[in-house]
């Protein structure tokens, strides 16, 4: 079953301390950092990503171009990103498809309930990044890890005493 997650992206921007603390500095940072997390989650998750965000006082049509595999997606003038995420799940609804839909909107996250989509708090979301990273940074480590010499790790004390006084010729 392919598996969708579309993420309400102000509203996770604002429910993690992190990216909030970083909207105050730079609005676009907090953005980029976002789409950089929820790329990770994506190359592990193997799920289709979608990130959706407000634009609906900025004039123009919207947009959707793709950053680091995430399907990022402006909304139109006069519309909200709640109006473009329940149009993305009507669209995406299928079969074989379950669509996740993260956000700490509860309103948001009722309305898509109801039109099949699952939903994802922002806190859950966010706990599951941070598992994620752990486990490659330490998927890392251990590819970087010194190989230790498996005959010498089985050898005991007294074993390696003699070999060594061999070595030294003693």
């Amino acid at each position: 079953m392919k598996q969708v997650v579309i993420v309400d992206g102000y509203n996770i921007i604002g429910a993690w301390a992190e990216l909030q603390k970083l909207k105050e500095h730079s609005l676009e940072e907090a953005r980029d950092r976002l789409i950089d997390m929820l790329a990770d989650y994506k190359a592990y998750k193997g799920h289709k990503v979608y990130v959706v965000f407000d634009a609906h006082q900025v004039p123009g049509l919207g947009g959707k171009y793709r950053q680091l595999q995430i399907e990022v997606v402006y909304t139109r003038e006069k519309e909200t990103a709640d109006e473009r995420i329940e149009r993305l799940v009507a669209e995406l609804r299928g079969r074989r498809v379950q669509i996740y839909v993260a956000t700490s909107d509860s309103v948001e996250q009722h309305v898509t309930f109801g039109q099949g989509a699952l939903r994802l708090p922002a806190r859950e979301l966010l706990f599951t990044i941070r598992e994620i990273r752990k486990e490659i940074r330490s998927k890392i480590e251990e590819t970087t890890a010194p190989a230790k010499n498996s005959v010498d790790s089985k050898l005991t004390d007294e074993l390696r005493e003699k070999f060594e006084k061999w070595r030294r010729g003693l």
